[in-house]
């Protein structure tokens, strides 16, 4: 204990003299970190029962002072930079919009749409000769005659009067039109090999109800429509639905919006297109970890790889696809959202406290604001700033449609892990984060780590047999403070700083919350890898969309399915492939933050035949259900024992709520995915059968008693073929009791029928459920006997009678 508080001293020492340093060097945001870190570590060493000489504690009083007169400075110089960073003159803003209404009017019209262009071009006239009567500076109303010049020669072409087409101005043009690439959507495929290439009117309609979140229409985007969205406007885009609902923190602090004119002198969308600065990004009062890390491996993934992915949902774009900055205040973000991309729109006013900070996310690039942009896009989504958590897979896949995967770590093959991770992370197939679980405040005080908390992986590398991982709190401070961390000395041999690149006495100076970590230390201490998986792996994708009804089957399906979503799904090559994907569309806030609906997919190899009973035939692949929106499936097949066609059945844990939901599937090998459909078209039920104290019989094994049993008769009419007629008669009885069916032949009205039995049973008896299905059967009276193992079970029962064609059923005794 005693070493733990020498410690301490010694720290704050090594503290105070960097802050004594940069004060020197006049760097004011150095220097007040130091002096607080000094001025902390040192109240830490007295809480810990260390002793001050008399010389230390008038050194806390001076450092205190010191940080006062540095912080009192700082507030004064953000000030003066704010009042230098005020709205500009309304008459120059007023200009502005103007030049960008000119610029619409000239995209629509290189497009050939004149009847867009013209529009625009004598709004664009009859706004710039208003304002000219107002504006008196001569350098904005040169700009002004320049946008009337423009505006009134195209629109005199278009209208016939003027019949020599002047040039357009391409450089002006170019600079502010839109790319016709959309977002790649992931919902349809040319690849598809069976099944519809266009929306069923149900898929519709699920979409069109899942479109309304949280009381706000997000309506699916149309590349044909939206990338024809006008965001120019005469005065400042105000988001119709009103400002974001705060979080209780923005709420104590802040002082007011501002606009991106009002931040910077020279606001931009990014400062550097072509190389998006990841390490940039800065989580601030939003509990939104998660999507700041998200955003911080899909940007570093540009830089890596030069390939667009989050770069290209922010819109008004040039025709670089480049998102530019717009003087109106109008953005319009592609989100992936229940199951579809859709568009949603925002202004750009943004919270910010006294002192002139954001109350948001943001980058240190002080003239650049995607952060910003995307974080409120993806907040109003979810209700506003007041953010309940989410996770990294529901992030990415929000901003990016990649394929979500979670895996835990305690329960993983580190090797097998480290490697996959590696080598696919280096190909650029995967985007990767992590996520502590529950951690005392001790132990994050000792270990730097936080509770519950998403960290982007920057880079990962094996250096002579050391696996290690490079993360980023989204914080951009507070780090890991273990093994290989800039603390620890003795693990940083000068081979392994070269390597990586890095030294940790450089390190010590500045936190942005970066660090190395070593991949036990990893698995120890977080809980869970969030992976985010690359669709270009697959060349074939197929979505569909349907909906779930509460009332459809019972509540749980441990005993019987046949009521749950079934899909049929054939792949045509061995040695392939294949994703599932099962998204549950979420719609209100509270179903967020509170999700109690959990899901799963479960692989049956039963020939794309609809499955009735959940463990027969075995599940090929199941899984725990889980209250997450994404559930993936890995289905591989083994090219040595092939199996092409399986059956996917949706499962819920105690199903209470109608879902909505998309299943899409992705493969190396074509494909088709169809839903199994109810060729059911007539039902028969007795809810109330029971075996009572007479009619308990039991099996055959008991010939005695069996004659007992209940029975029922049914008769089938209504089909000229034996081929077309196909029934299923279902049995549920009480958990506890292995129950069969037995079906007797009464009379057929074919006598000379191929199809012919004299009986049919269910087989071996089951716990709480059975069926017997029987194909072809002809026209005729037949008898069931609903029977328990035992006799002398006593319980209710249900009998159903599913038949192709028209049936009626009727207890005989």
């Amino acid at each position: 204990m005693a070493d733990n508080v020498k410690t301490l001293l010694d720290e704050a020492q090594v503290l105070a003299t960097l802050a004594v340093s940069y004060d020197q060097q006049k760097d004011l945001e150095a220097s007040i970190y130091f002096y607080g870190e000094a001025i902390k570590t040192l109240h830490k060493y007295l809480e810990q029962g260390g002793e001050l000489q008399e010389e230390f504690s008038q050194k806390i009083d001076e450092y205190q002072n010191r940080l006062i007169a540095l912080q009192e400075k700082q507030q004064h110089l953000l000030a003066k930079e704010n009042k230098n960073l005020k709205l500009k003159e309304e008459s120059d803003c007023s200009v502005q919009r103007l030049e960008f209404l000119l610029k619409e009017a000239l995209d629509e019209d290189e497009e050939g749409d004149m009847d867009e262009a013209l529009p625009l071009y004598l709004e664009a006239i009859e706004t710039g000769l208003k304002a000219k009567k107002e504006i008196k500076d001569h350098k904005l109303n040169e700009r002004l005659t320049s946008i009337i010049t423009q505006a009134l020669e195209r629109a005199e072409v278009i209208k016939g009067i003027d019949k020599t087409r002047p040039k357009l101005d391409k450089k002006l043009n170019k600079s502010f039109s839109f790319d016709e690439d959309a977002p790649p959507s992931f919902s349809k495929s040319g690849h598809i090999i069976s099944g519809q290439d266009s929306y069923s009117k149900e898929e519709i309609q699920v979409l069109r109800q899942s479109s309304n979140i949280n009381g706000i229409d997000y309506v699916p985007f149309i590349a044909q429509i939206d990338l024809r969205e006008r965001f120019s406007t005469l005065s400042m885009f105000e988001d119709p639905k009103g400002l974001l609902a705060l979080s209780s923190k923005q709420k104590s602090v802040i002082v007011g919006f501002r606009r991106l004119s009002e931040l910077a002198e020279n606001p931009l969308i990014f400062e550097n297109f072509n190389r998006i600065d990841c390490y940039a990004i800065k989580q601030t009062i939003v509990t939104d970890c998660s999507f700041i890390a998200s955003l911080t491996v899909a940007s570093l993934y540009e830089r890596r790889f030069s390939k667009r992915l989050i770069s290209c949902i922010i819109y008004p774009q040039n025709r670089k696809r480049e998102p530019v900055y717009n003087p109106c205040g109008k953005y319009m973000v592609i989100l992936h959202i229940n199951g579809i991309l859709r568009k949603v729109i925002i202004d750009d006013r943004l919270p910010f406290s006294h002192n002139g900070q954001l109350l948001c996310s943001f980058s240190i690039n002080k003239n650049e604001f995607w952060v910003s942009l995307l974080e409120k896009a993806y907040m109003k989504v979810m209700g506003g700033y007041d953010f309940p958590g989410s996770n990294s897979n529901i992030d990415l896949h929000a901003l990016t449609g990649w394929i979500p995967e979670r895996i835990a770590l305690k329960e993983t093959d580190v090797d097998k892990f480290f490697k996959m991770i590696s080598s696919r992370y280096n190909a650029g197939e995967v985007l990767v984060t992590f996520s502590t679980g529950d951690i005392s405040d001790y132990e994050s005080e000792r270990t730097g780590l936080v509770s519950t908390h998403a960290y982007a992986m920057l880079d990962i590398q094996n250096v002579q047999g050391k696996r290690l991982f490079l993360l980023k709190n989204p914080w951009s401070h507070v780090r890991w403070k273990g093994k290989y961390s800039e603390r620890d000395m003795s693990s940083w041999t000068p081979e392994l700083k070269k390597a990586l690149n890095y030294d940790p006495n450089s390190a010590k100076n500045f936190d942005n919350g970066i660090f190395w970590i070593d991949i036990d230390s990893l698995v120890n201490f977080f809980d869970v890898c969030y992976l985010s998986w690359n669709p270009s792996l697959f060349k074939y994708v197929y979505c569909t969309h349907d909906i779930w009804r509460a009332g459809v089957g019972p509540a749980k399906d441990l005993y019987y399915m046949g009521d749950n979503p079934q899909y049929s799904l054939k792949i045509k090559n061995p040695d392939s492939s294949t994703w599932i994907l099962l998204t549950r569309h979420i719609m209100d806030r509270d179903d967020f933050a509170n999700n109690k609906e959990y899901i799963a997919l479960i692989v049956y190899k039963n020939d794309g035949e609809k499955v009735i009973l959940p463990f027969e035939p075995r599940p090929y692949i199941d899984g725990a259900r889980i209250n997450s929106p994404h559930y993936l499936c890995k289905l591989i097949v083994d090219k040595e024992n092939p199996e092409l066609r399986y059956t996917l059945v949706i499962s819920q844990y105690e199903k209470s709520s109608t879902i909505l939901y998309s299943l899409r599937a992705y493969s190396t090998s074509p494909f088709s995915l169809k839903k199994i459909p109810n060729i059911y078209r007539f039902k028969e039920k007795e809810k109330n059968g029971a075996w009572t104290e007479r009619t308990a019989g039991g099996c055959r094994n008991h010939p005695e008693t069996y004659p007992l049993n209940p029975v029922y008769e049914f008769t089938l009419s209504g089909s000229s073929r034996d081929e077309d007629n196909e029934v299923l008669i279902e049995l549920r009885g009480p958990k506890d009791y292995a129950v069969g069916i037995e079906v007797i032949t009464v009379s057929v009205m074919n006598q000379n029928s191929l199809n012919t039995f004299q009986r049919k049973d269910s087989g071996s008896f089951r716990r709480g459920c059975t069926y017997v299905k029987i194909k072809s059967i002809p026209n005729g009276t037949y008898q069931i006997i609903p029977a328990t193992f035992l006799p002398g079970k006593i319980g209710p029962f249900f009998l159903y009678v599913h038949s192709t064609h028209q049936v009626q059923l009727k207890k005989i005794k």
